[in-house]
């Protein structure tokens, strides 16, 4: 028997990380390259509403998007920036974008026509109220005369 070592390291003259990296199908197929980030989210109910926290630091109001129809409740961003620097010798400008998409299903008994959203220090707070639904009525007395 014969005791051959074998590195797990990728050799650099056939099946490099370098090929790895910049093979054209490979490269573009990466799961790093398809990973989109989803912000962290806390479901907190109460007697009268449901609350919803959303973690998105580094926007603003206006980059969200939150609507609620049928029963559904969606809750988007997109984010686009653009930044350049002019040095003497040189020229550098870097853009960079952003989005995410989350959905949840309300349960029945919500009041799609009371909800209340606030961004503040990264956190993105909904207040869904809450709505009674097929409670029975009370017994009521009627009078014969």
């Amino acid at each position: 028997m014969t005791l051959v070592k074998k590195s797990d390291w990728p050799s650099m003259i056939n099946n490099s990380l370098l090929s790895d990296f910049f093979d054209g199908d490979r490269f573009f197929d990466s799961d790093w390259l398809r990973k989109q980030s989803v912000p962290a989210v806390n479901v907190k109910e109460n007697e009268t509403n449901f609350e919803i926290e959303v973690a998105a630091p580094g926007l603003s109001k206006k980059d969200f998007r939150v609507t609620a129809e049928n029963r559904m409740l969606s809750i988007s961003s997109e984010k686009q920036e653009e930044k350049e620097e002019k040095e003497k010798d040189y020229t550098r400008r870097e853009f960079s974008y952003s989005s995410f998409n989350r959905s949840f299903t309300l349960p029945e008994n919500v009041n799609e026509d009371d909800i209340k959203a606030n961004y503040e220090d990264g956190i993105l707070k909904l207040r869904i109220a809450k709505k009674v639904i097929g409670q029975p009525k009370a017994k009521k007395a009627i009078d014969v005369r």
